[in-house]
Parts: C-alpha cells; structure tokens; sequence
C-alpha cells in the first residue's frame, strides 16, 4: 500500500508555494497565518507549512524574526525588484488615501462607541415598560389616598390649626421657663448639698426628663 500525502503542495512544493506567497503579498506572516491563508487552496498542512518556512529562513530566500514565542516571516527585500518611481509615488498616494480612511474610521469608531456608551446607561424598553407600570400603580395610590382625604369628616379648620399650634408655642415657652426656674433653684441648692447631684434628685425624688428621654421641642 502507499503511503498518503499532506497534499498536492507537500514538500518542496510547499516551499515554492510559500516563497511565492510571502513575495507576492510582500507582508509578514506567522506560520498560523499563513498556513490559514493557504490550506484550503493549496490542501497544505501545518507541520509541512512550519517546515517549509524554516528551510526558507535556514536558506536565506525570506527573513525571520522572533516575538516572543513567535515566529514571523516575509520576503528578503533585497532579493525583489526595485520599485520605480511611479510606483513609489503611487505607493506614496496608496498611503496618504489609507491614512484617511484609517483616520476617518477612527473617529466613526469614536462616535459609535460613544452611542454604545449612551444606550448602554439608557433604560431598555422593558425597563421603561416596568418603570412606567410602577409610576401608574403610585399614582393610582395617591388618587385613592387623596380621595380618602377628601371624603373624611374630621378635617381640621385652618382656625383650629391656628388654635393648636399657639397653645403648643404658649406651652412649650412654659416648659422652658418652669424648667429654667427648677434648673437654677436646683443648682442653688447643691452648692451647699454634701452629696452627688444624682444622689439628691434620688433622695427627693426628682424626675428629669432626660429620664423619660423626653426632648423639649425646638422654638420657631
């Protein structure tokens, strides 16, 4: 039985067809690259694409040069033709109109990526739909709180209202007056008092109100 091939290019057509590759596109290649570019056409395999090419670097017919871990490979520059000056000049003007192109997408690239950024923080339409759906149930409940308002029968008169808040001023300014009072008959009498302050109040039976943590509302 005879043995198979890797392909019609395998052996020393792969490196025919490698040298002829890297020479035509002008470009460097990893082994991956260009094994991808070329398989389906010319049915090569990775090993024979990887050998070929070091023969060819081995050989000096194209450059090598590492990366790290990688490998790339292009055309000896000396080993092609001169380019003349039309075509330098058309290469010259190949550059400028990429270089615009280049600049224009980037700043399309930009513009979008902006847009991303925008919708990305924007509500989506089911959060909205939610979002809506939550305000409409607020609402029915504010009407119905409203109405219940409306309907009651105790309302409080802007009048009695009035009454309500002079008395609690009026009573609030006795408070602070009477407790004023007690505070300074109290401290009289301690200067001359043997014991501790909190001993006295036990002894006579004073309550504060700190005790009962009662706070005596602000004056407005």
């Amino acid at each position: 039985m005879s043995k198979g091939r890797e392909g019609p290019a395998a052996g020393g057509g792969a490196a025919a067809v490698l040298l002829r590759y890297l020479r035509e596109q002008n470009r460097p290649y990893s082994a991956q690259d260009a094994f991808g570019n070329l398989q389906r056409e010319h049915g090569l395999g990775k090993a024979a694409v990887v050998k070929a090419l070091e023969q060819l670097a081995q050989q000096g017919r194209v450059r090598e040069k590492a990366y790290g871990k990688q490998k790339i490979y292009f055309a000896d520059q000396e080993q092609l033709p001169a380019a003349s000056d039309a075509e330098l000049r058309g290469l010259d003007g190949e550059i400028t109109a990429l270089s615009s192109k280049v600049q224009a997408l980037q700043q399309s690239c930009r513009q979008m990526e902006a847009e991303l950024k925008e919708l990305n923080s924007s509500m989506t339409t089911p959060e909205i739909a939610g979002e809506i759906e939550d305000l409409r149930k607020d609402c029915a409940s504010y009407t119905e709180k409203l109405e219940r308002i409306k309907s009651a029968t105790n309302h409080v008169t802007p009048e009695e209202k009035e009454k309500v808040c002079s008395e609690q001023k009026l009573y609030c300014r006795e408070w602070r007056r009477r407790k004023r009072m007690a505070t300074e008959l109290l401290e009289a009498i301690l200067e001359g008092y043997p014991k501790s302050k909190k001993q006295f109040f036990e002894e006579v039976g004073i309550e504060t109100d700190e005790d009962h943590n009662v706070t005596l509302p602000v004056a407005v």
